[in-house]
């Protein structure tokens, strides 16, 4: 997510993806839905160690994704705000964005706010979302205090997790970087992320 823009889908989009944008909100009569209330539902969260922290319907797909199209990324993302906010804004029906999971900075909590099965809106490209997991860590591109032990641990064995059940292999061509998306003006997860020791976390998580 960009530095300047607290999880940059919150103010006006770039022009090259509002087109994209468009496409996924295109997709779902999201405003003839019922909204997912915040605590108010139990929900059976698909890594077991998540707890269930609903984005509102406003802000993603309902989706099959088990066919005909398989997943094949996972997506790294740093919020650029607080944990708490973050889940604040994906439950606000005016943001249009949300990530499948959520990592907290100091003990690595992971709240899961939209189903693997539909399509979060993370991206910024619509075909890398219907692809995709996002995975969404607290904290800042130039602030690496807040990418913790704990933080790396439970994201890497949710990613590990992921991987395992969709058939995703653990390299850098299927777990990438927000910045890796074609098309994206974003940075993150930024130069003090440490994918080498990421995917070592990964790979020993799979095991």
């Amino acid at each position: 997510m960009e530095r300047a823009r607290p999880l940059d889908r919150a103010g006006p989009l770039p022009s090259r993806r509002r087109v994209l944008k468009g496409a996924a909100l295109a997709a779902v009569p999201y405003a003839l839905l019922p909204d997912a209330r915040a605590g108010a539902e139990t929900h059976a969260v698909d890594h077991a160690t998540a707890e269930w922290q609903p984005a509102t319907r406003a802000n993603y797909t309902p989706a099959d994704r088990a066919a005909p199209r398989p997943l094949d990324l996972v997506i790294i993302h740093v919020t650029q705000t607080s944990y708490r906010k973050t889940l604040g804004v994906f439950r606000s029906p005016a943001k249009k964005v949300s990530a499948h999971y959520v990592v907290r900075s100091w003990d690595g909590n992971i709240a899961q706010c939209v189903r693997e099965a539909d399509v979060a809106w993370h991206a910024g490209n619509w075909d890398y979302n219907t692809r995709s997991i996002g995975i969404e860590h607290e904290g800042w591109v130039d602030q690496p205090a807040y990418f913790t032990d704990a933080l790396y641990e439970q994201s890497a064995s949710l990613t590990a997790d992921i991987c395992a059940r969709h058939g995703i292999p653990i390299d850098r061509a299927h777990i990438i970087g927000h910045h890796e998306v074609p098309g994206t003006d974003h940075t993150d997860p930024g130069p003090h992320w440490d994918w080498a020791g990421y995917l070592r976390r990964v790979e020993r998580a799979a095991r």
